[in-house]
């Protein structure tokens, strides 16, 4: 019985855990729209392209370094 118990317990706690829902799934949040979410994605993706893209140039000493990388010492 006292197994059962655990058990049952253990099983309520990974079925109620929530993680990354989506839209009509249990511990969804209605934050931010589908549409806001994607741009905020989007942007995120191209800033971090940006700053790939200027790191890779500035270790083959492509160009000088961009505004966009914190360590711009000049």
């Amino acid at each position: 019985m006292k197994k059962l118990t655990v058990l049952a317990l253990i099983g309520f706690a990974l079925v109620s855990v929530v993680g990354c829902a989506r839209p009509g799934e249990l511990g969804h949040t209605p934050a931010l729209t589908t549409k806001e979410r994607y741009n905020a994605i989007a942007r995120n993706w191209d800033n971090e392209g940006k700053q790939s893209q200027d790191d890779i140039d500035t270790l083959l000493l492509l160009r000088p370094q961009s505004r966009l990388s914190p360590w711009n010492f000049r």
